[in-house]
């Protein structure tokens, strides 16, 4: 009988092989294509050593083959754990929202003094500063960087006061730097945007000057790019957590590996044991039905046979409906041997329990190292370890040690263009915008009467 072996591929890096002979579990990525390919590569972190060319520019590639922000975008989109852990990071950075605050300082101490300054306030929201903080805090989360396009308000063409007019974010996905030979992120002069998803093949390429914070009149619209930076990277900044994208993909893997499983069975379940001699005279009988054709008709014939013999048998013996059928053979004799010729259908053991219980192990770990590699603390992120949720203590100290510890730079990036436009439009004030967060107490630092007034 001819070999058909089939290759069902059940998630990006799990694959089923069904042959004559059984049904094989494959693992891995070193042989995929496309994410894969990028994840997997010996060379999926050495992107920076020359420029790509699109539609006749020099651009820097952002990611190996130049597409680091929709691969990520992708893995995301099938993981059940990291996008809520970044969005859980979104949400304690964002506190209570925008407010604008004075550095103040006072016996060697420094502090905030959060201000209602209405003028500012009227020019953020003209230009809907929300969608700023938002796009940018999700992009800086995601990718450790971001790129702002300046406008400059039109009054500046008549003699004016000049004034930065908006800010807004452009996606990582549409936007990359200009190369440059130096391989210095100072030294880029332009920015491009286009679809580079698609080679920019629909949309052609938009180049904007560099933004100038020393001189931020000086162009009518220009772009910048605002990352904390990254270890022995010269150009982009590269996620935190890159180095988990590996483990963030096989977390993802694991649901359909079990449906997979459920659905149709990855183990071989019987072992059918078939006389050659009933196979050598279907052959015969085949013959003296059609003795003008040729060997290869009869094969092809034969193997029909076998096919549907084969499909009859695997409809009875799978399928949770098939509870109680049976089979009946007959067993003859070897007319020139004198042996026993019987069919033979031996049950497989199953380790269908082994496997899952590996696979959920291996889920375990999985989501272990997400956690671990996106940087938030498991009681922070809602996970359960050990089968139980963090104490309130463990939540409240961990929290203080966030505020503390991962928010100040996020911040300064985030509001970095925001305030570079307060200081250019607003001179003579010396206000600034970011996040306000309240001091969190613990429930015996607050008094009955507080206890009460917040219960109301």
């Amino acid at each position: 009988m001819k070999s058909k072996s089939k290759i069902v591929k059940v998630s990006r890096n799990f694959a089923a092989i069904h042959t004559d002979v059984g049904v094989y579990a494959v693992t891995g990525g070193h042989t995929t294509r496309g994410i894969e390919s990028v994840i997997w590569s010996d060379n999926a972190i050495s992107w920076e050593d020359t420029y790509h060319t699109v539609q006749g520019f020099r651009i820097v590639p952002y990611g190996q083959n130049n597409e680091l922000p929709a691969l990520i975008r992708n893995i995301m989109d099938e993981n059940n754990l990291a996008p809520g852990i970044l969005e859980r990071e979104i949400g304690l950075l964002y506190g209570d929202g925008p407010r604008l605050y004075r550095v103040c300082y006072d016996g060697g101490q420094v502090s905030r003094e959060y201000v209602d300054d209405p003028e500012v306030w009227a020019w953020l929201r003209s230009w809907d500063f929300r969608r700023y903080i938002d796009m940018a805090t999700v992009e800086y989360k995601y990718l450790k960087g971001f790129f702002v396009r300046h406008y400059l308000a039109r009054g500046a063409r008549i003699d004016r006061r000049p004034m930065i007019a908006k800010l807004d974010v452009v996606p990582a996905v549409s936007a990359r730097l200009e190369w440059v030979d130096s391989r210095r992120l100072e030294d880029v002069r332009h920015i491009f945007v286009g679809d580079f998803e698609n080679n920019c093949l629909r949309t052609g390429i938009a180049s904007y000057p560099v933004y100038d914070p020393a001189r931020p009149f000086a162009r009518r619209v220009s772009m910048s790019y605002h990352n904390t930076y990254s270890f022995a990277r010269s150009f982009y900044s590269v996620p935190s957590y890159y180095g988990t994208l590996k483990w963030i993909m096989r977390s993802s893997d694991i649901p359909d590996i079990i449906r997979y499983l459920t659905d149709n069975g990855i183990n071989v379940a019987y072992h059918v044991h078939v006389p050659a001699l009933y196979w050598d005279q279907k052959r015969d009988k085949l013959i003296e039905m059609y003795p003008d054709k040729d060997s290869v008709f009869i094969d092809k014939e034969l193997d029909k046979l076998k096919d549907q013999t084969f499909q009859s048998m695997t409809e009875v013996l799978s399928g949770k409906k098939n509870a109680g059928k049976f089979i009946d053979t007959v067993d003859f004799f070897d007319d020139v041997t004198g042996e026993l010729c019987q069919w033979k259908i031996e049950p497989i053991e199953q380790k269908i329990k082994d496997f899952i219980e590996a696979q959920l192990k291996i889920s375990e770990k999985a989501d272990s190292a997400t956690t671990s590699g996106l940087g938030l603390h498991p009681s922070l992120s809602n996970i359960i370890i050990g089968g139980q949720l963090s104490s309130g203590s463990q939540m409240l100290y961990a929290l203080k040690l966030y505020l503390a510890s991962d928010t100040s730079i996020p911040e300064e990036v985030i509001f970095e263009p925001v305030n570079q436009a307060i200081a250019a439009n607003f001179p003579d004030k010396d206000v600034r915008l970011g996040f306000y967060h309240r001091v969190v107490m613990t429930e015996d630092q607050v008094s009955p009467q507080e206890r009460v007034k917040s219960k109301v």
